[in-house]
């Protein structure tokens, strides 16, 4: 008989495999220990199907029953569940005991089919001969934007023209903690505790000192609108009851 492809589902493991009808139940399970690391006498098997439902692959004389005398489907789903004590299974999830291999940097260096000979090739980040001129000009940029918009530290502002996130410029400069972000950044205490810090970042403080509430909030400068924005009262239109 021609072999039938089923769906192998474990709690660890789900994959398309070709079941030959003449096998019996005992070799079924041998053949299932490698592809789902459940041991043979651990293994409890079921079939569903569409037409038939779920039905059990079992019997008395299991070395001598045949497969043939199931319901076998094309893509049916093949059930292993393992019987064993949850203390008793193998965690074929946790790799955190796997020796892993680190490639040395010199030994990456040399390859030629790497993710940096690539950009070796083709001039890429740190390999763009203009790369510094780049860099400087974006830092440049930056600084104009903060002279353009008279950005100085201890007037207030507001954020992308949000009349709600009003504040006073605390910081200018560089954050070195942001990554791969060169240039200045403004640093802003809002008036209200809707930041993302308390004025500090990756454990330098820019500013104020250590609050559970987060007031401060780092930005570039072209978000920053500098002006007579005081601070918002809640109350000031509420009518007299």
């Amino acid at each position: 008989m021609a072999d039938i492809p089923l769906q192998v589902i474990s709690e660890a493991t789900s994959s398309e495999r070709r079941i030959t009808p003449s096998w019996s139940i005992s070799q079924l399970r041998t053949r299932l220990e490698p592809i789902t690391g459940v041991p043979p006498h651990s293994q409890r098997i079921s079939l569903k199907t569409a037409s038939n439902g779920t039905i059990p692959i079992e019997a008395a004389d299991e070395d001598h029953t045949y497969l043939s005398a199931f319901p076998l489907a094309a893509y049916a789903e093949l059930h292993v569940l393992d019987t064993r004590p949850a203390g008793a299974r193998l965690n074929l999830n946790d790799t955190s005991g796997v020796e892993k291999y680190v490639m040395p940097p010199e030994e990456y260096e040399k390859k030629s089919d790497s993710v940096l000979a690539w950009k070796k090739a083709e001039k890429l980040g740190r390999f763009d001969p203009n790369a510094p001129s780049l860099e400087k000009a974006k830092v440049e940029a930056f600084a104009q934007e903060i002279r353009r918009r008279g950005i100085e530290v201890g007037k207030r502002c507001r954020l992308g023209s949000d009349d709600t996130r009003r504040g006073e410029v605390r910081y200018v400069g560089e954050v070195k903690e942001i990554p791969g972000a060169l240039g200045a950044w403004v640093g802003v205490q809002l008036d209200e505790p809707v930041g993302k810090n308390d004025g500090s970042i990756g454990g330098t403080r820019y500013w104020g000192t250590e609050s559970p509430l987060k007031h401060g909030v780092f930005v570039r400068p072209e978000r920053v609108e500098v002006g007579d924005w005081p601070v918002l009262d809640d109350l000031e239109d509420m009518e007299e009851i």
